[in-house]
């Protein structure tokens, strides 16, 4: 299952939801699971537990929806069209791409079909810009390291 499946079904949200719906359930769901609510020590530790993957699920789904790519889209193309692919790191489906202007993105279900592919290519920019940085879904690294 893909890291966009699994956080919508830890949310409980389908892919219809827009932002504003995702932030709606998400602030019910902390409601439900927020630490402070449980008096019990063991509660409260599960309770935490559960909060932090509602967290992580919610800034992913955050990171990936369409309205944030769109507000994001004049930096992300200025970036993979001008800069340099400086490093990069491939695990699990996720290839993460380092650019020469500090920006970093990782790109979702990458087969490592094709990882192998860049990775013997001539020039790996080139090779991104062309095969993967306008074809699978992506994030900013930087921006999360911000949240």
């Amino acid at each position: 299952m893909s890291k966009i499946s699994e956080s919508r079904k830890v949310l409980g949200v389908t892919s219809a939801a827009d932002l504003q719906g995702l932030k709606t359930v998400y602030r019910n769901v902390m409601k439900a699971f927020h630490p402070d609510k449980f008096q019990d020590e063991t509660e409260r530790e599960d309770a935490e537990s559960k909060s932090k993957i509602l967290i992580e699920a919610y800034h992913f789904l955050v990171s990936v929806a369409p309205e944030t790519m769109a507000k994001n889209a004049e930096a992300y193309n200025a970036t993979i069209s001008a800069a340099q692919v400086t490093n990069y790191n491939y695990q699990k489906q996720v290839l993460t791409l380092d650019f020469s202007n500090g920006e970093s993105f990782e790109y979702f279900e990458v087969s490592r079909e094709l990882y192998n592919k860049f990775l013997n290519s001539d020039s790996p920019t080139r090779f991104a810009r062309r095969r993967i940085c306008n074809e699978f879904l992506y994030r900013s690294v930087n921006q999360v390291a911000i949240a």
